[in-house]
């Protein structure tokens, strides 16, 4: 069976790492103000990329899960 090292550190490491790249990124754009939050489009969008962040780390968390333990 593969060690925590070898599977939960890559995913710690891309997550947290491509997270601040994520999160530096998400802040530049509403400091570029080009994110106008009074419309609808650009309010759904932004949650879009913040969901879609959470969403592929649980699916690879569930790979890595099934991958493990099934």
């Amino acid at each position: 069976m593969p060690t925590f090292f070898d599977t939960w550190m890559p995913f710690i490491y891309l997550y947290v790492v491509g997270g601040l790249f994520f999160l530096s990124g998400m802040l530049i754009i509403k400091k570029a103000k080009a994110v106008n939050f009074a419309k609808k489009s650009h309010r759904f969008w932004w949650n879009v990329s913040i969901f879609g962040f959470f969403y592929f780390m649980a699916i690879h968390a569930f790979f890595i899960v099934a991958a493990l333990y099934f």
